[in-house]
């Protein structure tokens, strides 16, 4: 006899799983079971990791999910086939895609619609039946619900679930269960329905519990779990568990035989691209590569022709040419509607991209490396990063993704929020009934969301307020170790988006997520990816929309500039850039950067490049940096591993910065073709995994022993690759970074009006705020006019002087849709007063104040204090006397110089008089 567990949550079931699926996975195969399932409530979160285990340590994934109904009881069901994986899909989209984030209620109803492919248990405590038998008492309800269950899904889709626990009160259950099944002819089914892997996984249990139900360990009482039993048991303890019930065991593998769906068989299949009738998707690419090819490429070169064959040829064999074909239709309906977009990352350094718009970098002249972004060893799809403006013109963009696929043929990706550093210590801290002032002071503790790893966590808690001789410290620091990394929450990727040939919805479960408008899928990037579900990158730049905002501007004020067409050789920009006068600018304008700026004195673009890429965590942690700056000032000399590495390293001194420079040196120095060369860079994407690495190197090893390479050499390069896994950062990811560096600051180097406009209109972003971006201005000759409520726009503007003229959009506590109802006002009639101002506008008093406060009623009083005078009176529609005393002169003073400033950064946080140390 054999026995297979059908019934478990993983901690993807978010505050009801105490494991990962994946800690499920490997402890099912240390058991020895053949098969398991996982049915997380609401949803396949863990499937693809489940599955991943599954292939890695050889048992068999089954796929199920708990349906929470609508009257709260949680019904699970098991996916017997690619149909019912369908329907199971379809079913959680629909509750879920009518409901708020983080609730799906599914309607008896319309249960039979879905039920085609699946089988359905009768559940635990909180399934239909024992929930109907515990709160009713009565045996006549529970067989009306079990004849309700066995319509819906039918005598061979139906098992009567029974589990032990070793609980009072549960033979009980377990005996009036067995009755049902007789009475109507159905199969009983043993599960332990799990919650953990192991017996300790109780605790983190426990706490979710806790989390869940907003109490603590020493309130919560029945809530929490009686004992451990819950754990994740073997055949054998689960035979005798069930000796009385030998056929509940025998169910298990019985039924586990007919559960033969896997992830394998999910049907994805990447959104056909429309072509001219009778046309192949191929033909259509390489015309318009063609096309694209002659704009770009004014002559097209032997070198550039053969590089465009040999990717569409590679595309071709992929099969990628729809992939290529849509990303390239997204940027044309960017250009379309005037809206910047760059790609970016890998595809950079491919032609087919640059010659359909798609990437604004040459990887032919800029002689980078196409493997690093597609090559014939390629099994998941490229991927594709495409920068754009934030805010409202990205959204435009994936509204039109929505649009043209629907709302259930594309999604945004998840990600997966985990319990770490802060956000564990607060939640372990109320549900161990710790002091709010300890618990704050762990949220205090450290500027960012996780610890630092200088220090050990009883250090870390110790300066908490919680030493370890605390009575409950040894119960926070297991806590914490045991639910670090946890899944707690999804979120939506920044960017990510999926897209499907049909509907996507019958792929994975979709959501709402908290942004209105927008569809998230239930699992994340990686997830996606080891599937072979392809995402497109659509993500918000603030540079873009300065950008964007800045050039829009000099098209206006009649000097129109093209940044595909500015001097990338600009000596008075190379000049600021050594200077490090770069506030402002994107990427370089760090102190960090600043810093090395005056050390390595940009001539080229292509410094700037190396710029980008240099100040960096990984490049610094692996002592590159000094060594390239040394090398460049000449105070060391130049060298290189070996002679026919030259080509390869020429442009960074011998140093190896980028990942295609690494690629490079494998295919040189030992021979790897292009498959082994995308070995090597997931090899390199994938640095935690040391496994993967060493085998990568022994194989290096190997080839270059082979080819006579000195062992010396030899230790240098593994050496090298060792430690850029480190770091890694790719050649055309920097090359893309730099073209908005350099333009940045040719902006603000040639159009400094435009440039900062642009800047303060999309704050917040980068580092520095306005007031200092404005101060900065000031040292370029640019004048600032003050907010008035009679010239300014929402926006800050440019007046005919070159001046800007601050918006309404930099005074604190304004709400757009007020400052939007006082231009209406403002457009329609003049304001004659200050209370006049007052009438008409729907500011409330303390918007009314600050703009009394920062002088933009001065046009409308005689001063500041006045206006504020005016704000503060009490004015009725039906007081006659109001009129009459609107012209009284105030009782108070102006402010002073001081005061002002003081009034500017108190309404504003900048101001446009005298710098505070100046006073």
């Amino acid at each position: 006899m054999s026995y297979i567990e059908l019934h478990s949550r993983s901690a993807f079931s978010f505050l009801r799983g105490g494991s990962l699926p994946e800690h499920l996975g490997e402890t099912a195969a240390q058991l020895d079971l053949p098969a398991m399932a996982v049915c997380d409530r609401d949803g396949v979160y863990g499937a693809p990791r489940f599955f991943a285990k599954a292939k890695e340590t050889g048992f068999r994934p089954i796929i199920g999910a708990e349906l929470t109904m609508e009257d709260s009881s949680a019904l699970p069901v098991l996916v017997e086939s690619r149909v019912g994986y369908q329907n199971l899909c379809r079913l959680l989209t629909r509750a879920h895609l009518r409901s708020e984030k983080g609730y799906a209620a599914i309607r008896w109803e319309e249960l039979p619609e879905f039920t085609e492919g699946l089988v359905a248990l009768t559940g635990d405590v909180d399934g239909p039946l024992l929930r109907a038998m515990q709160q009713t008492r009565s045996a006549d309800h529970a067989a009306a619900l079990l004849q309700k269950l066995l319509k819906i899904f039918g005598p061979n889709h139906l098992f009567v679930e029974v589990q032990r626990h070793h609980v009072r009160g549960e033979e009980r259950s377990v005996r009036a269960l067995k009755e049902l099944a007789e009475r109507f002819h159905l199969p009983l089914l043993a599960t332990n329905g799990v919650h953990y892997a192991r017996p300790g996984g109780r605790q983190v249990l426990d706490l979710f519990t806790c989390i869940r139900n907003h109490t603590n360990f020493d309130a919560a009482g029945t809530l929490l779990e009686q004992n451990s039993e819950r754990y994740l048991k073997t055949a054998a303890q689960m035979e005798k568990l069930f000796h009385d019930l030998p056929q509940a065991i025998t169910n298990t593998t019985r039924l586990a035989e007919r559960l033969q769906f896997s992830l394998e068989n999910l049907g994805y299949e990447f959104p056909a691209y429309a072509t001219k009738e009778g046309e192949s998707m191929n033909r259509c690419l390489r015309e318009q590569v063609q096309a694209g090819a002659k704009d770009r490429y004014k002559v097209i070169s032997p070198e550039v022709k053969s590089q465009i064959e040999r990717e569409l040829q590679l595309i071709k064999e992929l099969g990628f040419a729809g992939y290529f074909l849509i990303v390239g239709d997204i940027i044309k309906f960017c250009r379309d509607n005037d809206i910047m977009a760059q790609g970016r990352g890998s595809a950079a350094n491919s032609a087919v991209c640059y010659c359909l718009g798609i990437t604004a970098v040459d990887p032919v002249g800029a002689n980078l490396l196409f493997e690093r972004f597609l090559s014939e060893g390629r099994k998941s799809w490229p991927d594709i990063d495409i920068d754009l403006p934030s805010g409202d013109r990205r959204e435009r963009v994936i509204q039109e993704v929505y649009r043209r696929y629907g709302k259930h043929g594309a999604a945004m990706t998840a990600n997966v929020i985990t319990y770490r550093g802060r956000s564990a210590a607060r939640e372990i801290g109320k549900a161990l009934n710790l002091t709010l002032d300890m618990i704050e002071r762990f949220s205090n503790l450290f500027a960012h969301g996780d610890f630092p790893h200088t220090l050990d966590l009883s250090e870390q808690m110790a300066q908490a307020g919680l030493p370890i001789e605390h009575p409950r410290a040894t119960a926070f620091l297991s806590l914490y170790r045991s639910v670090y990394a946890l899944p707690r929450h999804l979120g939506q990727h920044s960017g990510g988006m999926i897209i499907c040939q049909g509907k996507l919805d019958s792929i994975m479960p979709l959501e709402n997520a908290s942004m209105p408008g927008r569809v998230v899928a239930q699992w994340d990037k990686d997830d996606c990816e080891d599937l072979g579900i392809i995402k497109v990158d659509l993500l918000g730049l603030g540079m873009m929309s300065v950008l964007q905002d800045a050039l829009e501007l000099t098209r206006q004020r009649g000097h129109p500039v093209d940044i595909a067409q500015i001097n990338k050789s600009d000596a008075k920009t190379f000049k600021m850039m050594s200077e490090a006068d770069t506030i402002g600018v994107f990427q370089i304008e760090s102190r960090a950067q600043m810093a090395t700026l005056p050390r390595m004195k940009p001539k080229c673009f292509y410094d700037v490049v190396i710029e980008v890429a240099i100040i960096r965590p990984g490049p610094i942690q692996g002592d590159l940096m000094h060594p390239y700056l040394a090398r460049r000032s000449g105070k060391e000399p130049v060298r290189y591993y070996d002679k026919s590495l030259i080509p390869v390293l020429e442009r960074t001194l011998g140093i190896p910065l980028f990942q295609e420079q690494m690629l490079k040196i494998a295919m040189v120095m030992a021979d790897f073709s292009g498959s082994e060369a995308e070995e090597l860079r997931r090899a390199l994407s994938f640095h935690r995994s040391e496994e993967r690495m060493q085998k990568v190197e022994k194989k290096m090893r190997l080839a270059m022993d082979r080819k006579g390479v000195s062992p010396e050499v030899i230790e240098e390069i593994v050496k090298a690759i060792g430690s850029f896994a480190l770091y890694g950062f790719p050649e055309s990811h920097a090359i893309s970074f730099a073209i908005l560096a350099y333009a940045s600051a040719y902006l603000k180097c040639h159009y400094a009006p435009e440039f900062y406009t642009g800047l303060l209109n999309n704050q917040p972003m980068g580092f520095y705020s306005p007031a200092t971006i404005i101060k900065d201005a000031k040292r370029h000759g640019v004048k600032f006019r003050p907010v008035c409520v009679i010239e300014s726009d929402w926006l800050c503007t440019i007046g005919a002087d070159d001046s800007i003229r601050l918006g309404l959009c930099v005074v604190q506590g304004l709400r757009h849709e007020h400052g939007d109802a006082m231009l209406t006002q403002r457009t329609q009639r003049p304001f004659e007063s200050a209370s006049d101002f007052k009438r008409r506008t729907p500011f409330n008093k303390e918007e009314l104040r600050t703009l009394a406060q920062i002088g933009a009623l001065n046009r409308l009083s005689d001063h500041r204090r006045t206006a504020l005078w005016t704000v503060e009176k009490n004015e009725r529609p039906d007081d006659l006397f109001s009129v009459l005393e609107e012209n009284q002169a105030s009782p108070l003073q102006p402010m002073d110089r001081s005061e002002r400033v003081e009034a500017d950064y108190d309404g504003m946080r900048l101001t446009t008089g005298a710098h505070p140390m100046a006073l």
